[in-house]
């Protein structure tokens, strides 16, 4: 037995001494026996290349990207991939696109490879920075802003979930602060006066900067005076639902009603923390004679107030937003709304109960919470329905 533990010390002193291990004696093996037995260990298969690739990202249409580099400008098929990106897929941004395959850097051919992931670039030479333009209105939707600057360059934002405030109203031709983040795109003519913002995230509009809402109103306190005030300067409100914007004028379903109301909201102030979405509700305080449900004959309207998503659980919250899917990737969805903003939102998590299995063209209405995207322009869904 002491010979035998002996024989082994040696056999181990002898190996050590060498160099080799344990990995080295396998290989060693693998490929010094019979032909025959070694093809039936070593695997046929061919090797896979896993790789990324680091650029700022130019565009991005549903289920390709454009991503530059120092060398080159690859588009990428992203339709089987996920978008991981903390900031979402924004204009200008540093991402890394993680694929299975081989690039070459003179070469932008990417047929070859198979997208995985859309990530954050770890090491950022440039961080997203928030810009401000400061323009004169041109249009305003539920999901586009249009604005004019002093120079006659216009450029249409996406504002969906955007948190919104004015103080004096919503009218053609009055100037707000729209802070944004990213880059706007390379329009096909340098000297064109539209600027391309379609990817670029807008935080919140107002027409002061910085925004500072009111206080509320306090309520007064109980006078010695008996006397009944006049019921028509008593502050009142009743709650609607939002079911669309153009410009100035916002029309809203009561609660109490079956018939729409149109507000002109071009001198009153308006405060919309979660954007001015379809399906989303909105107090209207106003004084004078008490709301019938249909006509506001007899009515001033003081201001207008959209819920808070903030302050609502996912089971209350309401922001729609409804179109025509333009791709998809492994975990989102891309539509064009009706008002021609282009808006990507998450399909994980999400209930979604669509016929429609998101094919390209489909039309859908996807719920979605503004508190959870108020820095990224991928939004996330509650429920997808068919539209």
């Amino acid at each position: 037995m002491k010979k035998l533990i002996c024989l082994c010390l040696c056999i181990c002193c002898t190996v050590t001494a060498a160099g080799c291990t344990a990995g080295d004696l396998v290989e060693k093996y693998i490929y010094h026996q019979d032909p025959d037995t070694a093809s039936e260990n070593v695997s046929d298969k061919p090797r896979i290349y896993m790789d990324e690739v680091t650029g700022m990202l130019q565009d991005f249409t549903g289920s390709q990207l454009t991503l530059k580099t120092e060398e080159q400008t690859y588009t990428f098929d992203v339709s089987q991939a996920t978008l991981e990106c903390s900031d979402g897929m924004i204009s200008g941004d540093e991402i890394s696109v993680i694929y299975e395959g081989q690039l070459s850097d003179t070469d932008s051919d990417t047929s070859t490879v198979k997208a995985l992931k859309v990530v954050d670039e770890f090491h950022k030479t440039e961080e997203l920075k928030d810009r401000t333009a400061h323009c004169a209105i041109v249009s305003l939707t539920p999901n586009t802003i249009t604005i004019k600057a002093k120079n006659g360059k216009t450029a249409t934002y996406p504002i969906t979930g955007t948190q919104q405030y004015y103080q004096n109203g919503i009218a053609a031709g009055n100037w707000v602060y729209v802070h944004f983040k990213g880059k706007f795109g390379k329009s096909g003519d340098d000297a064109s006066n539209v600027l391309d913002a379609s990817h670029v995230k807008v935080v919140s509009i107002s027409d002061i900067d910085p925004i500072q809402l009111p206080d509320p109103t306090p309520t007064p306190e109980p006078s010695d005076d008996q006397t009944e005030p006049d019921p028509s300067t008593v502050p009142k409100q009743f709650r609607g639902v939002i079911q669309s914007i153009s410009n100035n004028v916002l029309q809203v379903l009561p609660n109490t009603s079956s018939t729409s109301v149109n507000l002109d909201l071009s001198q009153l102030p308006c405060y919309f923390p979660g954007g001015i979405a379809p399906g989303s509700g909105v107090s209207v305080y106003y004084t004078g004679e008490d709301f019938s449900g249909e006509s506001m004959e007899g009515i001033s309207v003081s201001s207008v107030s959209g819920d808070n998503p903030d302050n609502m659980s996912q089971h209350q919250m309401n922001f729609t937003v409804s179109g025509t899917i333009l791709g998809t990737t492994a975990n989102t969805v891309t539509i064009q709304t009706g008002d021609g903003a282009v808006v990507t939102c998450l399909t994980e998590n999400a209930q979604n109960t669509s016929t429609s299995g998101l094919a390209l063209g489909a039309g859908i209405n996807i719920t979605f919470d503004p508190a959870l995207s108020r820095e990224s322009n991928i939004y996330t869904s509650i429920k997808i329905q068919d539209a």
